[in-house]
């Protein structure tokens, strides 16, 4: 029931302007009666699903750091009774409580959004968003097919990860170029240090043969495909040709992307490990040896690893009609595109790491500005 609701509301137009006029009225109204609190601060990622993501690594700094200590931090979560956090008060939401805290608070920090598809945002309150990654689809005003028309309130401070986020962000949310730091992303600030210890341990609790390398696919949701239950994935992928050109070097790790409710046709052996439910992405990211991604921003993440990325865009000429493309992903990406399952087998099977490093270097050097310290920026923002 709740999946078809926000379903409505992001893609019936009607829908969304009547839950809009309704609530934003009554929330408008109670936060005269709030007063804004500067030791308060509220943090969600992904909306409220996962503990996960730029968030995190913020919240975690925070709590190294004695000058936090007069703070009160709240976490918002859908479900908080899956998560053990420790620092941090978890309130539920989408409950009085929620947007209670919501008005008090002196500081928003999210990588999504905090205000549920309203606006309510005190004056005094300072929005920091993150974002999840840089954009290769389009969004915003820019995406086809979606209710939303900007009628939350307006960030007051936006993470970047290079000139072309603040390009495509700036347009696409309408937002001011002053706005954007050019920081990178706190969640990617580990992989500029990545040891060989870890590694191992990674691999060791995943169960993977020493003497195999990883391929991590992480192929992004397509919204149009859906079932009741919500977003679907279905990769055309013929497990016995991977399984046959692959095995003897590899396996593959297989991650959806979080917005997916139900992968079809993928099954968990020795081969490949379904691994869409395991927490930590960037650990994921640190043990593979080779990305297949198609549209999605983790390509640009897993390029500060130096380390070959190949798009399996099976479905290019559908996605490019449906969703949108900012960038010409056949000539920007390392590798090109394979449209063909057939192609990428080979392309993988005649691999030259050394090659494909240099192509990556090249990719990351125009998208990605971050020295590893992106996490610690939060200090000139609050304190």
């Amino acid at each position: 029931m709740k999946n078809k609701i926000v379903y409505l509301l992001k893609n019936n137009s009607m829908v969304y302007n009547i839950y809009c006029f309704i609530f934003n009225i009554f929330f408008r109204i109670l936060r005269i009666f709030i007063k804004t609190k500067n030791n308060v601060i509220l943090i969600n990622s992904y909306g409220g699903k996962k503990y996960d993501d730029s968030p995190k690594v913020i919240f975690e700094y925070m709590k190294t750091q004695k000058k936090y200590n007069k703070y009160k931090i709240y976490w918002a979560f859908d479900n908080p009774e899956n998560f053990e956090i420790e620092g941090a008060e978890k309130i539920k939401t989408n409950t009085c409580k929620y947007f209670f805290i919501a008005l008090k608070a002196k500081y928003w920090i999210t990588n999504s959004s905090i205000e549920k598809g309203l606006k309510f945002k005190n004056k005094n309150t300072v929005y920091i968003n993150t974002w999840h990654g840089t954009p290769i689809k389009k969004m915003g005003k820019d995406a086809p097919n979606t209710a939303f028309q900007f009628k939350t309130s307006k960030y007051d401070v936006m993470y970047a990860q290079s000139e072309y986020d603040i390009e495509v962000f700036s347009n696409a949310f309408k937002l001011p170029k002053d706005i954007f730091a050019l920081v990178g992303l706190p969640r990617n600030d580990e992989l500029f240090n990545v040891n060989k210890i870890e590694i191992e341990e990674v691999r060791k609790k995943l169960n993977i043969p020493k003497d195999k390398k990883v391929i991590l696919y992480a192929p992004t949701f397509r919204e149009y495909n859906r079932d009741k239950n919500g977003c679907i994935i279905a990769p055309p992928i013929d497990l016995k040709k991977w399984r046959n050109k692959l095995s003897k070097s590899y396996i593959v790790l297989f991650r959806a992307h979080y917005e997916v409710n139900n992968v079809l046709g993928i099954k968990n052996d020795d081969f490949i490990y379904n691994v869409t439910d395991y927490g930590n992405l960037n650990e994921l990211m640190k043990i593979s040896d080779i990305l297949i991604s198609d549209y999605s921003s983790i390509m640009f993440d897993y390029s500060i690893l130096k380390r070959p990325i190949f798009s399996y865009a099976y479905d290019y000429e559908e996605y490019q009609n449906r969703r949108g493309i900012y960038i010409d992903i056949k000539t920007e990406l390392p590798n090109s595109i394979c449209e063909k399952e057939d192609e990428l087998l080979e392309k993988i099977v005649n691999c030259n790491f050394k090659e494909e490093k240099n192509k990556t270097e090249k990719f990351l050097k125009k998208y990605i500005k971050n020295d590893g310290n992106a996490r610690k920026y939060i200090d000139e923002l609050i304190l």
